[in-house]
């Protein structure tokens, strides 16, 4: 197994990382996020048209490219270094892959086109203030999230051989924009109570959106009130199952992507305070040669490049659920499948339950010219982790950075205050960290027996 990136993945990654560099600095960062869409509408046309970032990881049928959750990360980690407030989290990763797995032949053909070619945004709305726990992220996502036929959340009833919509749905990311809301909703009553998803085209009459105050500006948030709001129900069938499970799929990407973003905002930010150490000078010498602040901007860097790793893997894993397949000895073009940062060797097959080592190859007896990918063990906990260590390593990095700073650390005209901003919003909304890692060991049985063997 060869771990580099391919040469497609690396150019989307500098990319990126050039529009970025030109659009996205600092002030053009606060000013995007005072604007009534609380983003870029420039920037995310220019990554439409230029780069059709908004349709990565969407087939190629709906107008997408076809790549996968590894080329999603990379993305994801660019954005997350520049702290660029975009549509990028809600619409394309969260609410792009619920609509190809729940929508109809229809709704899929009339949505993700639209989506893919940056022409729309959406948004998901689910009662409750964690998006982790809906996700699977922090707990099994049956739980009290979905209603159980109480009061409260969003109702749906038939009307007119419709559906109509009433509630209240607090800290929907990216709803006070998006032109599709995907909205989670009881019906049945109590006796027969369950969640289905329904589209809602905005604006909409009885639609009420109301941006509200975010810690993390760059993570923008609004309350809807729905009263009596015409909506269309997702996909052709009314079982709550497919929809936790696809909710639960999601999370998978959706923790990959996050881990990556919070990785490249840790990254920078570690860059930025090493930057700044080397300068600052102290006692007629720069602070950064004091061995005490070497020591802390070390333990900063063995826990950012610890995380990147596991974000890298996890990315990895979920481009590789069981099912996926890949054709080996060939090299990724745009509408294939292919492990991240990889190369297979022609002829060989991967055994379940084996790890391997960055740089090694590995071999089978069997050749055929397409296998089934793997299950990667303890693949349903994997983004959890990375999440978690993710998100710990940039709050980290973010606080040792205002320490570091010194007086001007603290100030709001310096932007040491956004990076950690970003990992406590985050984590309010996905976490917390020791719930991911729960629910993680949780789903491993690590502690099913009553003692673990190390």
């Amino acid at each position: 197994m060869d771990a580099r990136f391919t040469a497609e993945q690396e150019e989307i990654r500098r990319t990126v990382r050039e529009v970025l560099l030109k659009r996205c600095g600092p002030e053009e960062v606060r000013a995007a996020v005072r604007t009534d869409g609380g983003y870029d509408g420039g920037l995310w046309t220019t990554f439409a048209d230029q780069l059709g970032l908004p349709g990565l990881a969407l087939p190629e049928e709906y107008g997408g490219i076809g790549c996968s959750a590894t080329e999603l990360a990379l993305a994801g980690e660019e954005l997350g270094r520049a702290l660029a407030p975009s549509p990028f989290l809600a619409t394309c990763v969260v609410v792009a892959p619920l609509l190809l797995a729940l929508g109809t032949q229809e709704q899929r053909a009339d949505l993700l086109p639209r989506l893919a070619g940056g022409r729309a945004t959406a948004a998901l709305a689910v009662p409750g203030p964690r998006l982790g726990a809906v996700l699977g992220l922090t707990g099994d996502n049956r739980g009290d999230w979905a209603g159980g036929g109480r009061a409260g959340g969003v109702q749906a009833r038939r009307a007119d051989g419709g559906w109509r919509l009433y509630g209240q749905v607090e800290q929907v990311l990216d709803g006070h924009s998006a032109e599709l809301l995907v909205v989670a909703a009881h019906t049945g009553g109590y006796a027969r109570s369950r969640t289905l998803l329904f589209t809602v085209r905005a604006p909409a009459e009885g639609l009420t959106r109301v941006r509200q105050t975010s810690l993390d500006e760059t993570r923008l948030r609004a309350r809807l009130e729905l009263r009596n709001v015409a909506a269309e129900l997702l996909g052709s069938g009314e079982e709550t199952g497919d929809v936790l499970q696809a909710l639960a799929g999601t999370g998978d990407t959706v923790a990959a992507v996050l881990a990556a973003e919070a990785v490249g905002a840790a990254g920078r930010a570690l860059e930025r305070t090493v930057a700044y150490v080397r300068q600052r000078e102290q006692f007629g010498r720069p602070i950064g040669s004091f061995q005490a602040v070497k020591h802390r901007l070390a333990d900063v860097y063995v826990r950012v490049q610890a995380a990147r790793s596991a974000a890298y893997y996890a990315a990895w894993a979920t481009a590789h659920k069981p099912g996926a397949t890949h054709t080996p000895g060939t090299t990724h073009t745009p509408g294939t499948t292919h492990t991240p940062g990889t190369t297979h060797t022609p002829g060989t097959t991967h055994t379940p339950g084996t790890t391997h080592t960055p740089g090694t190859t590995h071999t089978a007896d069997t050749a055929d010219p397409a296998h089934t990918t793997p299950t990667v063990p303890g693949e349903r906990g994997v983004g959890g982790l990375a999440l978690a260590q993710a998100l710990e390593a940039l709050r980290v990095a973010a606080a040792e950075g205002i320490q570091l700073h010194g007086g001007i650390g603290f100030t709001w005209e310096h932007d040491a205050h956004l990076y950690f901003k970003r990992a406590a919003g985050d984590e309010l909304l996905f976490g917390p960290v020791h719930r991911l890692r729960g629910h993680a060991a949780d789903a491993a049985r690590l502690f099913e027996d009553g003692e673990v063997a190390v």
